[in-house]
């Protein structure tokens, strides 16, 4: 791995498109896939899933979903990193870790290390402070991996510290300027520290600036629109990655409608590249 995260993204958004779907095997899915709630049927789902979306560009599993079903979920989230890798896709770890000290340096260590739960990129949440998050952004950096972190999300309970002001900004701003800050040293490459910004958002940060991928999530079932998303909160071409989960997995367990789900979207997205 000698390129950064941030080049080797847009290198593969270049080649396959903006679009990053999800693994989220919660057990309403299993069932209407009719598969056993537990260790078996996630790893089942999870196989359909790695057909199906074997060549797109990035895949983002949703951690919680996996851990759930505690050693036995790891080990399904493992093999299916793995499995995505092998068939070239990115893997982004839902994760959405967020802590201070030697406990944020374990949780960096987990997903942006050499372990094999390390992905080539992971959500962070960095409402403990940004500064929190540096652990992370470090071995994430030694290693060439990706971080994204939270910004600006959909859920309603997050407007109300997302949007407070600090100083002349909003708080979601103040996220993104600092991951601004760090993609600088990275011009004219990519930069490999991305936000997540929801899709069905009426406010949205300053994104001109940022200079890594903007990840969207709430494409589809969620209410987000493709159409939407051109120029985002001023973001460049190539640097939005919509993202999908629901709109296609309830198209399987066939793999051929799944795939020809994602690729519809895909389609439907590809100007923003």
């Amino acid at each position: 791995m000698t390129e950064a995260f941030g080049a080797r993204l847009a290198a593969a958004i270049a080649q396959r498109g903006p679009l990053c779907l999800g693994i989220d095997p919660h057990p309403e899915l299993l069932a209407a896939w009719d598969l056993p709630v537990g260790a078996d049927g996630l790893a089942r789902f999870s196989e359909i899933c790695v057909q199906a979306y074997a060549g797109f560009a990035i895949v983002k599993p949703q951690v919680a979903f996996f851990e759930a079903y505690g050693s036995a979920g790891f080990a399904v989230l493992e093999s299916t990193m793995a499995a995505l890798r092998a068939e070239g896709v990115l893997v982004l770890a839902d994760a959405k870790r967020g802590d201070i000290g030697s406990t944020m340096a374990a949780y960096a260590q987990a997903w942006a290390g050499d372990g094999p739960l390390a992905a080539d990129a992971v959500t962070a949440s960095p409402y403990l402070g940004f500064g929190s998050l540096q652990p992370l952004l470090d071995v994430a950096a030694r290693n060439r991996r990706g971080v994204f972190v939270l910004a600006a999300t959909s859920n309603p309970e997050g407007a109300s510290v997302q949007r407070a002001m600090a100083g002349q900004r909003t708080v979601a701003q103040t996220i993104v300027d600092e991951a601004a800050a760090i993609n600088r040293a990275d011009r004219p490459r990519p930069g490999s520290v991305g936000v997540v910004v929801g899709a069905t958002l009426d406010v949205v940060p300053d994104l001109s600036e940022l200079g890594g991928p903007v990840l969207v999530p709430g494409i589809g079932a969620q209410g987000g629109r493709p159409e939407s998303l051109g120029g985002l909160g001023g973001a460049r071409p190539g640097q939005v990655l919509p993202a999908v989960s629901r709109e296609v997995l309830r198209a399987g367990p066939d793999v051929a409608a799944m795939r020809a789900a994602a690729e519809q979207l895909r389609d439907a997205v590809a100007y923003l590249a």
